[in-house]
């Protein structure tokens, strides 16, 4: 099974050909919000190795958010021209699953009954936030949250709580308790989509790849501009 993964939810746009389990080749940007120039030729690149290595490509898949609006088009109008041109099926794998997934595999000494919250900032005090088991069940659905002291108290008692993402730092000085963890340096990658992706090739989990739009959770909102007439 080889599949092609695309992220452009986050900061910096990846791509990476997964290949029985492995992320076997990946590109990866160092330029913040590049996603527009970045993407056709790390794609490009991929590609490349697929055909060199005699691969393949059984499937595509993308990030669908919650993130960068600008950046998620551009992931999802790439992964749906390439379904197209390659015929063959879109997978969508949800930014705050793939969070949760990439803290699972840390090397922590985890007890199984922790609750993973992924949350991606949303400017101000705000994020988008979910909360899942090691069985990726959901204690709490895919939200924007404003960050306040009781924000999570919904969660089991009980359990530790494990925070990650580009909108955990923040959160810290929102929440407090012994029951409180936060997990440095989880960022959205393609290479980390692996297991997420095969699991969705192998249950026939698909995107409708004319219709799929991305799960922004929260419309757009246009921000006036300063400047008169603008």
């Amino acid at each position: 099974m080889t599949i092609l993964a695309i992220e452009t939810s986050g900061k910096y746009c990846s791509v990476a050909l997964i290949h029985d389990g492995l992320a076997e080749f990946s590109r990866e940007d160092d330029i913040e919000m590049n996603h527009a120039r970045a993407i056709g030729p790390f794609v490009e690149s991929c590609l490349e190795e697929a055909h060199r290595k005699e691969w393949k490509i059984d499937a595509v898949a993308v990030s669908t958010g919650p993130g960068s609006y600008t950046g998620l088009r551009i992931g999802m109008s790439m992964a749906k021209g390439l379904c197209f041109s390659l015929d063959v099926p879109l997978i969508g794998v949800s930014t705050l699953k793939l969070l949760a997934v990439k803290a699972m595999f840390r090397n922590i000494e985890w007890q199984g009954d922790e609750i993973l919250v992924p949350m991606i900032d949303a400017r101000r005090m705000e994020v988008y936030t979910a909360a899942y088991d090691f069985r990726l069940d959901m204690h709490l659905k895919p939200t924007p949250m404003i960050l306040t002291a009781d924000c999570y108290d919904m969660l089991p008692e009980g359990r530790e709580i494990y925070f990650m993402g580009d909108g955990a730092e923040k959160s810290k000085q929102a929440l407090s308790g012994d029951h409180y963890h936060w997990l440095d340096n989880i960022n959205p990658s393609a290479s980390d989509m692996t297991a997420l992706a095969e699991k969705a090739f192998r249950e026939g989990d698909f995107l409708d790849v004319a219709y799929s739009v991305p799960e922004y959770i929260k419309e757009y909102e246009a921000r006036k501009s300063a400047v008169k007439g603008l």
